[in-house]
């Protein structure tokens, strides 16, 4: 009869046990699936300069490890870079159409250029208007959930235009599937699309700076997305 006492309370700690790792496998997948680019703040002096950090040599796409390409240390000639910084910032801005999966750069009447792009796959590229706010040269991103295999870990994502809070432009080094929603609600373009866009738009990039936050005297270029 002594024996047969216990097995009721190990039957709620067994039941109390799963229940705890329940809500926590949960929260954990909720807490990291979340919208736009997910920019990691570990490294605050890398992250304000936006500079490329050769130390990370490891990146992370759907769980599954990959390496970070040895190109993203390189930029553009600074004669091209004045080229694409030349003209009235007014006159330029961005349309994502999501239909097409496509980025077009106008001035004025003309067309800069053009490239596909990947959307939101697992979390909407939101539509509407808005101005570019703040660029960096390279930041590190991370977000996802292991738990449904869309865990990523981003160390120098090139080139990156935020929007609308997390949400931005920026240049893709963990797939080439342009043309096909692929993001968590961020725009991957590719990396040499997203490096012109990166100085052709304002806020315009101060001397021998890296990252730059829009204002009054130097604001955003707009960038319109619809369906």
């Amino acid at each position: 009869m002594t024996l047969l006492r216990p097995l009721p309370l190990i039957g709620l700690g067994s039941l109390a046990a799963f229940a705890f790792l329940y809500f926590s496998f949960s929260a954990i997948g909720k807490a990291q699936n979340l919208p736009g680019c997910k920019v990691v703040s570990d490294s605050q002096v890398l992250l304000q300069e936006g500079q490329v950090d050769p130390s990370q040599t490891v990146a992370f796409w759907q769980n599954s490890p990959i390496s970070p390409p040895s190109y993203l240390t390189q930029t553009l000639p600074q004669s091209e870079i004045n080229v694409l910084g030349i003209s009235d910032g007014e006159n330029k801005w961005i349309e994502i159409d999501l239909g097409r999966q496509q980025l077009t750069a106008h001035e004025g009447d003309q067309i800069a250029f053009q490239s596909l792009i990947s959307s939101g796959l697992w979390n909407s590229t939101p539509v509407g208007e808005y101005r570019i706010w703040y660029k960096v040269r390279s930041t590190k991103m991370e977000g996802g959930s292991r738990l449904n295999g869309t865990y990523y870990y981003l160390p120098n994502v090139p080139y990156a235009m935020f929007f609308r809070g997390d949400f931005g432009i920026h240049g893709t080094y963990w797939h080439s599937n342009f043309g096909r929603p692929m993001s968590h609600g961020c725009v991957n373009a590719p990396t040499n699309i997203a490096e012109k866009l990166f100085y052709w738009t304002q806020p315009s990039l101060p001397a021998g700076k890296y990252a730059v936050r829009s204002s009054a005297d130097n604001p955003g270029t707009r960038v319109i997305i619809h369906k």
